[in-house]
């Protein structure tokens, strides 16, 4: 028994000080460019193109004028059920980041809005943000790809589901100015 009581003790203090030396070091977070496809666990998601534009992805221009920061995007949900978690997945890491912290996310093939992505079938997508008149518009951008782990029972309720997990990547790519239709 006091073999296996100092087995026990030495497990338990090589498992702290591993700890305590993960949280000293972290793993640096890969910064990647756009079109590079990110793991993020339960989707893969690939980063193409940011611009500004005065139009929504809808097309349909807003009465007031209006400005929106546009990202093309593809999303594949990897895991086995339909899913509309991809809402908390891009967040803007720059400090001229607009109010919304959430973009409203729009299918690239119909300019709709997105609801919840079925697994196996990747989709392009856009990710829109209304850009806030008193902010100049940037020229470059780093958004945050979430990751999530999936976990077969968690520790409140012992059923499966995603969790979050830190970030995945961070891209960083410029903003063009997107081509806007003349008015006659």
């Amino acid at each position: 028994m006091l073999v296996t009581g100092i087995g026990g003790m030495a497990a338990a203090a090589i498992s702290f000080a591993s700890a305590v030396y993960d949280a000293a070091n972290p793993v640096a977070v890969p910064t990647i460019g756009k079109g590079q496809s990110v793991d993020t666990g339960r989707w893969r998601v690939t980063i193409n193109d940011a611009r500004m534009s005065s139009v929504p992805p809808t097309g349909t221009k807003p009465f007031e004028p209006k400005r929106f920061l546009l990202v093309d995007l593809e999303l594949d949900n990897r895991s086995v059920a339909t899913s509309n978690a991809f809402m908390n997945l891009i967040t803007i890491k720059d400090e001229a980041a607009p109010l919304q912290p959430k973009p409203t996310y729009y299918l690239a093939r119909d300019k709709w809005i997105a609801s919840a992505i079925n697994p196996n079938m990747p989709e392009k997508l856009i990710a829109a943000w209304e850009w806030p008149a008193d902010r100049p518009e940037p020229e470059a951008l780093s958004l945050s790809i979430g990751k999530q782990i999936y976990k077969p029972r968690d520790n409140l309720y012992g059923a499966p589901n995603w969790f979050g997990d830190g970030e995945a990547a961070v891209v960083a790519l410029p903003v063009t100015q997107a081509q806007e239709p003349t008015e006659q």
